[in-house]
């Protein structure tokens, strides 16, 4: 995505929920004033298309591309085409461009709601790992807070096709 694409990011933002996101439902003049900042493209952030037989289903933003060796990713499909598996070729798709764009990036992570089984699922078939489990840190639209859950892909294990796991509870009094 460049600039040129503003109208359409505004127009696919604005015409979906998004109901695991902080903002659900944007609205075109919110959108608008975040571009304005540079939300979607600038040192720090790319903003991609999601596309399929050449039509534009969703959009991705790599973020903190400047600022360290880890990566995030927003990642927003179209209503009519969740629930469709299309989720983890996503998620490749990102690593592969991560990991082959940017040779310094050593893990590549996201985030997302507790309550979000769906994407959860999606991390880990996709070959990522629960990393962290932050309580009552992502607010809601009607005040309240639930569970961020981070998840990563390591670089060796999208070279090498591998998951490295770790023990959750690791010290023991």
């Amino acid at each position: 995505m460049t600039p040129a694409d503003a109208e359409d990011v505004v127009s696919f933002l604005a015409r979906n929920r998004f109901p695991f996101h902080v903002q659900a439902a944007p609205h075109a003049p919110d959108v608008r004033a975040g571009i304005a900042k540079g939300r979607f493209w600038n040192e720090d952030t790319q903003g991609y298309w999601v596309t399929q037989d050449e039509n534009q289903i969703g959009m991705a933003a790599l973020e903190d591309l400047q600022e360290d060796d880890t990566p995030l990713f927003d990642l927003r499909l179209e209503e009519s085409h969740r629930g469709q598996g299309l989720g983890v070729p996503v998620l490749r798709a990102l690593c592969d461009l991560v990991f082959h764009a940017m040779p310094n990036t050593r893990r590549f992570e996201g985030q997302t709601r507790e309550d979000n089984i769906a994407m959860r699922k999606t991390f880990l078939r996709a070959g990522f790992v629960k990393e962290a489990h932050y309580r009552l840190a992502w607010p809601t639209s009607d005040g309240g807070h639930l569970a961020s859950i981070a998840y990563s892909i390591l670089r060796q294990d999208w070279e090498n096709g591998t998951v490295s796991r770790f023990e959750w509870e690791d010290l023991k009094f």
